[in-house]
């Protein structure tokens, strides 16, 4: 069966650079980004791990940890992760699962067999401190992926779990928030201090209230 939104992200064991790990007790109390790749020494995934790396004290500031796999063995990391670090002048800072199996790519529905029989796909899971599923993103091979979204994404969500809000169409941080339409503006006005602009009942505009 898929995994949902919403959904416990399935434990596991498995043999990664940074050694064997319990994926729930790495992740900690700590939300995760877990991401997969298609293939060891591939240009595409050779960016997109270098630029996780250089992300690493924006994850830490949301309190999210990283971690990658591909169906490549141990050794097969640990030789790409120098080509890594040549290319894009950054140091590994996270660590790859080695599922030479497939068992986790199969927990997780990594492979798509539309697309490729033999390599996983660009998937993308990002898992709260609760170990709940709350966002999933599938690119194809040959689609690097955007970084910069999942970060947004990952705003959206810790702003909007604290807060009776929504993000709008391309919102970024600091930027206007909507008001969720069960709030009376009677209420709002107690919960949004800054104020808010009505341009329909059910869309009001305020301040991002932890700024």
């Amino acid at each position: 069966m898929a995994l949902r939104l919403g959904d416990i992200a399935p434990n596991f064991t498995a043999e990664t650079t940074e050694g064997n790990i319990d994926f729930h007790n790495w992740m900690g109390d700590k939300w995760a980004v877990f991401f997969s790749h298609p293939a060891d020494f591939t240009p595409v995934c050779t960016t997109e791990l270098g630029y996780t790396s250089k992300l690493k004290s924006e994850f830490e500031k949301r309190n999210v940890k990283a971690i990658a796999l591909s169906v490549d063995d141990l050794a097969s990391h640990n030789g790409w992760i120098g080509d890594i670090e040549e290319t894009q002048g950054v140091k590994q800072n996270f660590p790859i699962v080695a599922d030479e199996k497939r068992t986790v790519a199969e927990l997780y529905d990594m492979i798509h067999p539309n697309e490729t029989n033999k390599f996983t796909v660009r998937s993308v899971f990002i898992i709260d401190n609760n170990k709940k599923i709350r966002t999933i993103i599938t690119y194809p091979p040959s689609t690097g992926r955007n970084f910069d979204e999942i970060l947004r994404v990952i705003d959206s969500l810790q702003l909007t779990d604290n807060y009776n809000v929504a993000t709008p169409v391309n919102w970024k941080e600091g930027e206007d928030v909507v008001i969720a339409p069960n709030i009376s503006d009677e209420d709002a006005k107690v919960k949004f201090p800054k104020g808010f602009k009505t341009l329909k009942p059910y869309l009001r505009l305020t301040p991002q209230p932890n700024k």
